[in-house]
This record gives structure tokens, sequence and C-alpha cells, in this order.
């Protein structure tokens, strides 16, 4: 039921919930108040420019038992958050949540909960930061079919990638920038080796295609082996790299899905985008690609999609957001068929192509091109074989098998070409 005022109650007080605190604390938003805040160490997270009413305190049970209309989890991780989304909507509160693994994990439950409360489950941050990409797919494109997904969701990879790809340096360097200006956690694992990605890309398989995969059958492949030199070779090939999240409905409508690092071409729309902006592109059988871009990382893009989810709650739309698929969720199945780009670093010596190009004939891979850069040392001399379009399986099979030879200076790096 519509109101003329809100209570809301913020739990976590990190970056994106100061943030959210601040736009709320503006003088045009005086149909909605913060009245609690809920965080561990709660003494330390006092500010003195919120109202002296604000309810601080480290026990959740305050906030569930309080007259508040609207909760906001900002504390990110699977639980206790999704117990305490749970909570409270049954405690008959309407929820706003930027949390990505809870609502890749538990989004249809928890949408199920909420329709059957008459309440609002909402999660436009969890995706792609300040990009309205949940409502875009739900609203703006519910009259298609859409058939593919693609994008950029994680700001961190796309900062160290182009860094590396600008300026030449390493994949640690760029990830030590990363740390110094805060895109990057201490421990940057789920970003780097694709599980902050995998998470959102399961949302948009949900909202967008309409069938419901589970998270962890989703490939992941690391961006931490990428070098400097993938660079030099990407662009001769008239190409960069960028993580590339994306999800392909078959016929059958089963869902091929992976997030990894790719080569893509320097005139697509994904090669345009630099430092930790995001970008989902989606197809359907009408309207054919619409992309959605901006920040996608950062407390205040963050901020400005949780308010935006709290402003949907106060113009009276108490469904949730998504509309997630109601079917089973189901294993990502199948592999993506594309060329391929295949480094290796080898200790120079006759017959070395000959031997990598029987290994990729016995598995039925046909090299495309060879690619070798001059003034490298021969004792750790990098090239580029191209492959034609074959699947991952076939590629991951041959390299597994040129393991056994002994030229090899560091293990063979490959990334699919998106073609």
């Amino acid at each position: 039921m519509k109101k003329s005022n809100y209570s809301v109650a913020l739990l976590g007080f990190g970056t994106v919930g100061k943030a959210v605190a601040r736009i709320l604390s503006g003088e045009t938003r005086n149909h909605m108040r913060v009245t609690h805040v809920c965080n561990r160490n709660i003494e330390k997270k006092r500010v003195d420019w919120l109202s002296e009413g604000v309810t601080w305190t480290d026990d959740f049970g305050a906030v569930l038992g309080s007259e508040v209309d609207i909760v906001v989890e900002l504390i990110g991780g699977e639980e206790p958050a999704t117990e305490w989304i749970r909570q409270s909507l049954l405690a008959g509160k309407s929820v706003v949540t930027a949390n990505k693994q809870v609502i890749a994990r538990y989004g249809t439950e928890l949408e199920d909960i909420a329709r059957e409360q008459q309440r609002s489950l909402r999660y436009e941050a969890a995706v792609a930061g300040g990009i309205p990409v949940i409502q875009g797919l739900r609203d703006g494109l519910s009259g298609d079919r859409l058939f593919r997904v693609l994008g950029i969701l994680n700001g961190t990879c796309n900062y160290i990638l182009t860094r590396m790809e600008s300026d030449r340096v390493s994949f640690e360097t760029a990830l030590g920038e990363a740390q110094e200006l805060g895109y990057a956690e201490a421990d940057p694992t789920a970003d780097i080796d694709g599980f902050d990605a995998q998470a959102k890309l399961a949302i948009l398989t949900a909202v967008g295609l309409g069938e419901s995969v589970l998270v962890d059958s989703i490939p992941l492949r690391t961006i931490s082996t990428i070098e400097a030199v993938d660079f030099v070779y990407a662009k001769r090939l008239g190409s960069t790299i960028r993580q590339v999240s994306r999800a392909e409905r078959e016929k059958d409508s089963q869902i091929i899905a992976s997030v990894q690092p790719m080569l893509v071409s320097t005139a697509s729309t994904l090669a345009q985008v630099g430092g930790s902006r995001n970008m989902v592109v989606v197809e359907g059988d009408a309207g054919g690609e619409t992309a959605f871009a901006g920040l996608g990382a950062g407390g205040s893009p963050t901020a400005v999609a949780v308010v935006s989810d709290l402003e949907s709650i106060a113009r009276g739309k108490s469904e949730p957001l998504g509309n997630l698929a109601k079917r089973e969720p189901r294993e990502a199945v199948g592999e993506f068929v594309s060329p391929h780009y295949v480094r290796f670093v080898i200790s120079d010596r006759p017959g070395i192509i000959a031997a990598l190009a029987g290994v990729f004939s016995r598995h039925n891979v046909n090299v495309d091109s060879v690619l070798q850069e001059p003034g490298w040392s021969k004792e750790e001399l990098p090239f580029v074989v191209t492959l034609e379009s074959c699947g991952a399986a076939s590629v991951k099979s041959a390299l597994k098998e040129a393991e056994s030879f002994d030229f090899h200076q560091r293990p063979p790096l490959w990334m699919p070409i998106l073609t």
C-alpha cells in the first residue's frame, strides 16, 4: 500500500550504506528517512550528519521488531544476509538489496515470500551498480523474447585489463593500483577469478532470458594469467581483451554460459568500455541488440540504484523487481563454439610449430595463423597460434596433450575470440 512517508533501516554502513544515507538526507527526500542503522561495532560507525532520532544498533532484532517500512541490506555475503532478508519480508517489510550472491542463489524463494506478504523485493544494485539494467529488461524489453546476454560485469577486472592495455603494465601492477583506488578488495579472488560476475550473470539470465541456472555451473576462467604481451598480440589481431560474461538460450531452452577473458574486436562496443565501467548487451528476436552502459562499481553509483529502488516502492510498486524465472534452476550446459587465441612461452628450437600443429590436428582443431613478435629472448619466447572455430573442450584436450613437451617455459594461455 502506498504511503506518504517511509521509514528506512540500513543493514550495513560501509561505503554504499553511507552513500545511501547521504542521498536520503537531501532536502528532496522528505518522504523517506533513515530511522535505523544496524552494523557491527556500531559506535565506530556513528556520524553526526544523520538525524538525532536515528537508532544505531548492532542487533538485527531491534530492526525486525520496529515499525520500519523498508529494510536495505548492504552487509554482503550469503549469511546472515539471506536469513535477514527472509525474516524482514516475513515481518511485513519490503527489502532493497545490493547482494548479488543472495539473489543469484535464493532470489526465486525470496520473491515468492515477497509476493505472499504483498511486499517488494528489489535488487537493481546487485548486478551493474548504477546501470538500470534489471528495470530495463523487466519493463523496457518485456515485449521482446531475448535469447542472448553479453556483458562486462566486473569493474575491477575491467580497470585492470584496460590499464594493462593502455600502458602495458603487468597484471600485478594494475591489480595493486585497483586496490589503492578502492576498486579491488585486499583479497581480489571473487573479482579476478570471475565469481562476482558469475552471480550477476545468473541473475541476468533469469530476468532477461527467463531461464534459471545453477550459479556454480557457469564455467569460470581467471584473468590473472594474462600478461602485457597478450595485448601486443591482441592488437595485431585487431582486438583487445576483456572479461566477458555471456549466456545464450538454445532452441531446447538449455543455457550455454561462461565468464572468462576473451579477445574482442576493437570495433565492438565492449572494447570501448574502459576503467571501472560496466556494459550489458542483450539481443532479442524482434528488437535486435540493446546496450546498457555506465558506472558499475563504487559507492555512489550503487547507492543511486538502491535509492531508485526505494523510490519505486514509494511510488506504490509493491511487486518484486525482476520476476525471476520460476522453473527449477538447471545447470548451464554445452559450450560456445568460437575461434581461439593460444599464447605459448617456449625455449626455442626447431620443430616446435610442427609438434604443436600435430597435436591440434589429432584433436580435429585447425590452425588459422601463427604470430611471433621479434626481439624476444629465445629462452623465453612468446608466440601465438590462432585456431579456427571449435569447442573449448577440443582446445583444452589438445593443450593437455601438449603439456608433455619440454619446451614450455610457462603454461599456455588460451582465450576464445568473440565473434
